[in-house]
């Protein structure tokens, strides 16, 4: 089975998330359909439904996280060799060539990506154009608007 890669930090955040679902929402939607199958009636019951529905989507979401950890490669940017070359994990700052545009990502696991936190999938266009090149490169990244050209300015552990 191949790993995922994932940073450290996306890895804490799942095994956060599923401590969270776990321990605090399982009791309170068990609890939900207890209440629910009290009031008697279950086939014209929107409380026992709703509350099952919950339950289904809170166990299938913990089924989820299990899996993308036991099959995770934990990265951490801090440890990686600092030899200027992008590759998952790292934080990189670019410049457009045409619009002079000053850019700066991290390079994530699909699950960690968060475009409004400059935060992109290592599966993205611009990561995979990046990845294995080096402070001063220019690349060229196949974007709907067309190609952008893409200098590489400094590369960062973080």
């Amino acid at each position: 089975m191949t790993k995922t890669p994932m940073t450290l930090r996306g890895a804490d955040l799942l095994r956060e998330e599923l401590r969270r679902r776990k321990s605090e929402d399982r009791p309170r939607i068990i609890a939900a359909v207890e209440e629910g199958r009290s009031h008697g009636d279950l086939k014209e019951n929107a409380e026992y439904h709703a509350a099952r529905e919950q339950h289904g989507f809170n166990e299938g979401r913990i089924t989820e996280i299990e899996a993308k950890l036991s099959n995770a490669q934990i990265i951490d940017p801090l440890a990686l060799a600092r030899n200027g070359k992008v590759m998952f994990g790292v934080t990189v700052d670019l410049t457009d060539v045409d619009t002079d545009e000053n850019l700066r990502y991290q390079i994530v696991g699909e699950d960690e990506a968060d475009i409004k936190a400059n935060r992109i999938s290592v599966n993205s266009p611009i990561a995979r154009a990046l990845i294995g090149k080096t402070e001063g490169d220019a690349v060229g990244v196949a974007t709907p608007k067309g190609t952008r050209e893409l200098e590489i300015v400094a590369v960062h552990y973080l």
